[in-house]
């Protein structure tokens, strides 16, 4: 997750980890803390897991103005929806948003990746989104400059059909991995569950003790 960075002039892509997994029950997004402008860590407290709907999630990998601007915009969107039609938007919908609004932006774009996930009346899914407006659906993704270490844990270790309480210590796992490896990753983990019953769940610090 990269701030400005005054030295050069440009966004840099480079500087977050998200990772999603569908589970059986719900999905789990997973996100570090560290926003950096090129090798200065600009903050250690960014929040890049984004509460949508009660029911819908998103993460943001890129440059921070853009995809907080990005994230709000879906966000005011699936709040008309459900005043408009007295109904929660579906996950595929907000994908389809989403893309939409990156696919306009050309010639210029955000500077953003983004997963979008949530549990709807078609049970859990998830897309991953680049900032061209590419929707692809995944079971298993990760974004951001130490996805590729990640991935490399989930892929070994996840498999489809867990539910959320076997798959979280592997997501931990794999975030961990990511946070010792790629140096704009850092400053501790958050983690997003969603499921049918409970719906959105933002682990706390106790929680995420239990799972470690």
């Amino acid at each position: 997750m990269e701030r400005f960075n005054l030295s050069t002039k440009n966004m840099i892509l480079r500087g977050t980890t998200t990772v999603g997994v569908v589970c059986e029950d719900g999905i789990i997004l997973a996100a570090d803390k560290r926003a950096t402008a090129g090798y200065y860590i600009a903050s250690k407290r960014v929040k890049k897991i984004f509460k949508i709907d009660d029911h819908i999630a998103g993460t943001m990998a890129g440059g921070v103005a853009d995809a907080q601007h990005f994230l709000e915009t879906i966000k005011y969107m699936a709040s008309l929806y459900r005043y408009n039609n007295k109904r929660p938007i579906s996950v595929k919908s907000v994908a389809t948003l989403a893309s939409n609004i990156l696919f306009n932006m050309r010639p210029y774009v955000f500077l953003v990746e983004s997963i979008i996930a949530g549990v709807d009346d078609y049970g859990p899914s998830m897309y991953s989104i680049d900032f061209f407006g590419t929707v692809t659906q995944e079971q298993c993704i990760g974004r951001g400059s130490g996805s590729s270490i990640a991935l490399g844990v989930l892929e070994s270790e996840f498999k489809p059909g867990m539910n959320v309480s076997v798959a979280l210590p592997i997501i931990i796992k794999a975030l961990n991995a990511a946070l010792r490896r790629d140096p704009f990753t850092g400053e501790g983990i958050d983690i997003v569950v969603i499921t049918k019953r409970e719906g959105y769940h933002d682990l706390s610090e106790n929680e995420f003790k239990h799972y470690l």
